[in-house]
């Protein structure tokens, strides 16, 4: 018994929803309005579908092909049944949203109406959703009458197939899990320097050389040394497969708009055609994960004439009528020492290397719009001025969307602190290796898009992209796992109106979606129900811990005792605590907690926080320079007890970018100190420098300070731990500064940007 409830705990744990009172049919995103008929409709081998309209039969094939993974052989009919059918048809006066439908589900038929073909296709997709298994082989789908249409016009999912290649299969269901959840588009981003995933016919060399790297990072690209596998990588699609996957994509409804990376972001295409780069070569497709110096040479027209020839044979590929240039994290170190650049920013009077880039995005889009086609680009295609007819699909934040739109241009929302998806979804130490930083389910579902907008620029808000970058995406099944049900969750805010969202509601739904997400073989994050811990709160000689599970009627058991925390005689003898309210620790320890539904079953895996008391716990902290947003959770979490981890994604560490740190801690009363502890990050991958020098002071009236320590040397790529031991030493103000590193120099990742310097929990005794 004890062994089997070990395996439980240690294994990923399937959540059940049976306790979960049904409120709403799971149906995500959630409708417009949604109303009971009283009734229900059940298939049998006579129901059809009633499709009058040829134009509408290729859709109607659609839903007759989900009907038949379910052994539901539903003939197309033209003339109306009596009664026991599935009709669909277009009424655009009744419906006057665009891909808006009704669905009503009456006893004897089903009718699906709609303002258009993408609207018939949201209603199959919400039929899907709600039908039910029965023993008999049918399926019973239980009575709404459903009005529906979205609130975004553009509602997107991006995959990056640079960094690994997700073959022909895996993209088709990622495209029919895009339609089940009403996306209407799929960016796939085809080229970056670790790969080029697309066949053109004029270079060969793309496929034969760009599409291929010698090796591959093993690990996160913050540990160094750097680790690789040996072993060759790469691949690509044919134009013939592109052509099915297009057309594959368009049956569900969904546009795909091909991403060709310039000016950057070209290392993998540079492998092929030396030529084209400032310094001519010889180049190689990047093995590993960042950006690199090496660009499309802007000064050089056979540049031009190359990138035209290959967007001439996107365009044949693909129908859409935006095509996305990339134009981001473009290094300008080349540029600058290129004579041929150079000497174009003369010719053309340009100010410096942004403007270079801004003609180089404007000569492509001017080719572009010739084609009839439109650009998207990352917001930083804003440096140097906007390209007249441009996307901004904002990345770094809001702010260049909001630049954008007040300039009155087309906006994506994309911004990476919410929609990018290679983020860490949980705290958990057994999560497997993801880019960095901390998005979780409830992060993304609550994300307002464009929020701080007035309403007069609200019409430039197209919509909103969730990002999938693949540098930590080994396989088809973690690819998945980190994008759902993160999808879901900006699916329903892309889809419903934001006065009718409720998270609560949002998970009950999703648990009601397992089922299919078995059918569907989709590997997934399911422990979005286990214990977080929400709150630290430092007080003077003890620290307080929220705890939370979102599970309705959840018990939380916690102990501190370092054992499994359990319900009376299922791990222990007796029983651990229940969580009633915050709980509070006045000496070091581990405390652990773990929620079971009332059943008995454990929710999710068991969470665990080691918190240290210290002499520090709760003093006023202040700091002379303002932290970097991103890395500002509050200068309490420098003495709250709580050290932040290796994966720096835990809301622990105060970062400041290019400033240097200085923080004063008082103790409130002057007291002995034997000694001072603290941590601080060192990852030259991720732009984090440890100190120049750390200093260490103390005061007694905090206006004359004396120096207890210096550290220059922070040999760790990771956590370099700080000790100062110290005897004798009376102390009210404690000063801890550090000198950045500022510029990051040449030849580091990052060259020419600002460093950050991060440090946590600075431990007083």
């Amino acid at each position: 018994m004890r062994t089997g409830w070990l395996l439980i705990l240690l294994l990923p744990v399937v959540l059940y929803a049976q306790d979960a009172v049904e409120k709403a049919p799971a149906l995500i995103p959630m409708p417009v309005s949604i109303k009971s008929t009283g009734h229900s409709f059940t298939t049998n081998a006579a129901t059809v579908i009633y499709c009058p309209d040829t134009a509408l039969h290729r859709t109607a094939g659609l839903l007759g092909l989900y009907l038949s993974s379910y052994k539901q052989s539903c003939r197309l009919v033209a003339a109306k049944p009596a009664a026991n059918y599935i009709s669909l048809y277009i009424d655009s006066a009744a419906i006057p949203q665009s891909e808006g439908y009704t669905l009503q589900v009456n006893k004897d038929h089903i009718a699906l109406a709609a303002h258009d073909i993408a609207g018939l296709i949201h209603g199959i997709q919400s039929l899907r959703q709600l039908w039910q298994t029965t023993a008999k082989n049918t399926l019973t789908i239980p009575g709404y009458a459903i009005t529906d249409y979205p609130g975004f016009a553009y509602r997107g999912m991006a995959l990056d197939v640079s960094r690994h290649f997700f073959p022909v299969a895996f993209i088709k269901q990622y495209i029919d899990l895009l339609s089940l959840y009403k996306f209407n588009t799929f960016h796939w981003h085809l080229t970056d320097d670790q790969g080029w995933r697309i066949e053109i016919k004029r270079y060969p060399r793309l496929q034969s050389v760009a599409a291929w790297r010698a090796q591959t990072l093993i690990g996160h690209k913050k540990e160094t040394p750097h680790r690789f596998d040996g072993k060759p990588y790469g691949g690509y699609y044919t134009q013939e497969e592109i052509k099915e996957v297009v057309q594959y994509a368009a049956q569900r409804g969904i546009t795909i708009i091909p991403e060709i990376e310039m000016p950057g972001h070209a290392l993998a295409a540079l492998s092929a055609w030396p030529a084209l780069g400032c310094t001519g070569g010889p180049y190689a497709t990047a093995t590993f994960w960042g950006v690199f110096e090496e660009v499309f040479c802007a000064g050089n027209d056979s540049t031009f004439v190359f990138l035209q020839n290959v967007l001439d044979e996107v365009l044949s590929l693909f129908p859409s009528r935006y095509i996305h240039i990339g134009g981001d994290e473009c290094p300008k170190t080349r540029w600058k020492a290129c004579a041929k650049c150079q000497q174009r920013m003369q010719a053309l009077s340009l100010k410096d290397e942004h403007d270079l880039q801004s003609y180089f995005i404007q000569r492509i889009e001017k080719y572009l719009n010739s084609k009839g086609r439109d650009i998207i680009g990352w917001d930083e295609i804003l440096e140097g001025g906007l390209a007249p007819n441009a996307t901004v699909m904002s990345w770094r934040g809001e702010e260049g969307g909001i630049t954008a739109a007040q300039q009155k241009h087309r906006v994506i929302m994309t911004p990476e602190s919410y929609l990018y998806f290679d983020y860490y979804q949980s705290r958990q130490a057994a999560e497997p290796v993801a880019a960095g930083n901390y998005t979780p389910l409830n992060k993304v579902y609550n994300y307002q898009p464009a929020g701080t907008l007035p309403d007069t620029l609200l019409s430039y808000i197209a919509g909103v992209e969730g990002q999938a970058w693949s540098e930590y995406y080994t396989n088809e099944q973690q690819a998945t796992y980190m994008i759902f049900p993160r999808a879901m969750a900006l699916a329903e805010l892309a889809w419903t109106p934001a006065a009718m969202r409720n998270y609560d509601q949002f998970l009950q739904r999703l648990r009601g979606q397992s089922a299919l997400l078995r059918q569907l073989q989709v590997t997934y994050y399911t422990n979005f129900d286990e214990v977080v811990g929400m709150r630290v709160r430092p007080l003077k000689g003890t620290v307080e811990l929220s705890l939370y599970t979102p599970y309705p009627d959840a018990a939380i058991y916690y102990t501190t005792d370092n054992s499994i925390p359990s319900p009376k005689g299922v791990l222990r003898t007796g029983r651990s605590p229940v969580y009633k309210g915050p709980v509070v620790m006045n000496k070091s320890g581990i405390l652990k907690a773990l929620a079971f539904d009332k059943r008995g079953q454990p929710l999710g895996r068991i969470f665990q926080q080691a918190v240290t008391v210290h002499k520090g716990i709760g003093a006023s902290v202040t700091v002379a320079h303002q932290p970097l947003e991103r890395w500002n959770p509050g200068t309490a979490v420098l003495v709250n007890g709580v050290a932040g981890s290796a994966r720096y994604n835990d809301g622990q560490w105060l970062g400041f970018s290019g400033d240097d740190l200085e923080a004063v801690i008082d103790l409130g009363t002057t007291q002995p100190i034997q000694s001072l502890q603290m941590n601080l990050l060192n990852y030259h991958w991720q732009r984090i420098w440890a100190p120049v020098v750390l200093n260490i002071e103390v005061s007694e009236d905090g206006i004359q300070y004396r120096k207890l320590f210096t550290q220059r040397n922070f040999p760790v790529n990771g956590i370099n731990t700080v000790r100062a031991i110290v005897k004798g030493v009376k102390a009210r103000y404690i000063k801890v500064t550090g000198i950045n590193k500022g510029i990051i120099p040449a030849g580091e990742y990052g060259a020419g940007s600002k460093a950050l310097l991060m440090i946590d929990e600075i431990i007083i005794n």
